[in-house]
């Protein structure tokens, strides 16, 4: 089926409670496992590619995001493409060409004012360009570029000021800090469910929860059920991916052939979409 608009998976989990799952990709591999794990749950999904993951690739797009069409395309659940914490607008702005539909600008370590300038200023080519874009407002822990800790004092996103922050930059979808942490390999994250509830009663776009890998399973569906759209992970599957080839190499020193053990970890990557889309729809 053709490649779907994430705009469209994002409303269609609004009207209904839901949320969308958003994995971050880095390999062939991550791609398959994204897709097989989607139809396993029966569930749409979305396919990220960060600026980090391009930059793995020589700063090459059009590799991964080509696969990543090609994957789409073929699924029997609906995928949609996300080019996700863009800084470099050159990048961005190869995204409409690329096959996304939607894009995160990230601003979120500026100080506010200049996060507005910049994110309005992404916000208002994306529309011109068809994209759907996110922004984020507040720190997020686990980013090398910014020193505070996730739970920190100042660093969650205020209702009001996130109200503001849309109005002014008018982005399609926020994402906020409320206590989760990027590349975390453990799922102790607190959030703060109440805080979670107060900003989507004060903005009228979207939340959504980057550093999803360290929530816990029952704080994740929680805060799907306060007011979360699109649910970010990455480490988790990296984790998975990671332990399965550790495994294989392990119980078989003599292996050269990468798909005797590359086929374990796309399968426990699958696992890891198909059970996160379960839980939170």
């Amino acid at each position: 089926m053709a490649v779907a608009l994430t705009s469209s998976l994002i409303e269609d989990a609004r009207l209904t409670g839901r949320a969308v799952g958003a994995f971050n990709v880095i390999t062939l591999e991550h791609i398959e496992a994204v897709v097989l794990g989607a139809e396993r749950a029966g569930l749409p999904v979305i396919i990220q590619i960060s600026e980090n993951a391009v930059a793995f690739h020589s700063g090459q797009l059009m590799p991964l995001a080509g696969a990543a069409v090609a994957a789409a395309e073929i699924a029997s659940v609906r995928v949609a493409l996300h080019l996700d914490h863009v800084t470099d607008l050159s990048l961005l702005h190869q995204a409409r060409d690329a096959g996304f539909s939607s894009a995160m600008f990230d601003g979120g370590s500026a100080p506010y004012a200049d996060n507005v300038a910049s994110t309005t200023a992404a916000a208002q080519w994306a529309h011109a360009n068809g994209l759907w874009l996110e922004a984020e407002l507040g720190y997020v822990g686990g980013k090398p570029d910014a020193p505070a800790s996730a739970h920190a004092a100042g660093v969650r996103t205020d209702p009001s000021e996130a109200r503001s922050f849309v109005d002014e930059t008018g982005v399609d979808a926020l994402a906020v800090a409320v206590g989760s942490s990027h590349a975390m390999t453990s799922r102790t994250a607190t959030l703060d469910h109440e805080l979670i509830g107060r900003i989507a009663a004060a903005v009228p776009v979207p939340l959504v929860l980057h550093g999803s890998s360290g929530v816990a399973a029952a704080d994740l569906a929680r805060a799907v059920s306060v007011g979360m759209r699109k649910i970010n992970v990455g480490t988790a599957l990296n984790v998975a991916y990671t332990g399965a080839v550790r495994r294989a190499l392990e119980s078989d020193a003599g292996v050269v052939d990468p798909r005797k053990y590359l086929a374990g970890a796309r399968d426990a990557a699958a696992d890891v979409v198909a059970d996160t889309l379960t839980l939170i729809s």
